[in-house]
């Protein structure tokens, strides 16, 4: 009795175990859904602001948001390139430690943009310009060749699959028409055609005389030498008598 009671307390120690773990897990998905929801539109306003100050506002003010603007629209898209090439492609994961490496410096930079949009000083911000304008296009460009060897390589190995693939297709259509080839004779010569089989079979024809070709059911002189012979008609029964007809008389012999 004692056992039984240790079993289900175990049981039902294991069901809370298991009841707070799965708990645990759909708290932590639901927390991260929300988290990914919030930065998406955190990400989002932050985009359209950056969009209108580079069209409303005018001078070093303006071209750093425009800067800010390419940056993270560039770095944004070579990140989800990569990760989503590295999935099929292990061969990105090198590319992808070098795009993190990358990352660090465009954060920096971002960060140091968005400082400078609000220094007082526009003239200082006007000499730094320049250096900002060619940091920033030299992050652009590293990340854009980044994505673009990954889109590059990846349609180069769609296309590789797809000319095997015809090439498959083209050998087993050439065999699904097998019927349309005609075997030829090694020494060049006609084969007649077969001769054509009639609808019904001919009825054997009697020894000595020809065939006529003809199809239709048998006739009396087309049975074998074997069978009997049936008569056209059938034969007459016994002759009716009436009484008042005399008898035969027999014949005499002497």
């Amino acid at each position: 009795m004692e056992a039984v009671i240790t079993v289900i307390v175990l049981i039902f120690v294991l069901f809370l175990v298991l009841g707070a773990y799965a708990t645990v897990k759909v708290v932590g998905a639901a927390k991260r859904g929300v988290d990914r929801t919030i930065e998406q539109a955190r990400r989002t306003v932050e985009d359209t602001t950056l969009r209108a100050k580079s069209l409303t506002q005018p001078g070093a003010a303006g071209e750093l948001a425009d800067l800010r603007l390419r940056l993270r629209t560039t770095m944004r898209a070579t990140q989800d390139a990569l990760h989503a090439g590295v999935a099929e492609d292990e061969s990105l994961r090198e590319s992808l430690g070098l795009f993190q490496r990358l990352s660090a410096h465009g954060h920096e930079l971002d960060d140091a943009l968005r400082r400078l949009e609000s220094d007082p000083d526009r003239a200082k911000l006007a000499e730094r310009l320049p250096d900002l304008r060619e940091r920033t296009g030299r992050i652009i460009k590293a990340a854009d060749s980044l994505r673009w060897a990954a889109h590059d390589r990846a349609r180069r190995f769609a296309e590789e699959d797809l000319d095997a693939l015809s090439a498959q297709i083209d050998v087993e259509a050439g065999a699904l028409r097998h019927w349309t080839t005609e075997p030829t004779s090694s020494a060049g010569a006609h084969t007649p055609p077969p001769a054509a089989t009639p609808p019904w079979p001919e009825a054997p024809a009697p020894e000595g005389a020809a065939s006529t070709g003809q199809t239709w059911s048998e006739t009396p002189q087309s049975r074998t030498a074997g069978e009997p012979a049936r008569p056209a008609i059938n034969p007459p029964g016994p002759r009716i008598t009436y009484p008042w007809q005399k008898k035969p008389r027999p014949e005499s012999t002497t």
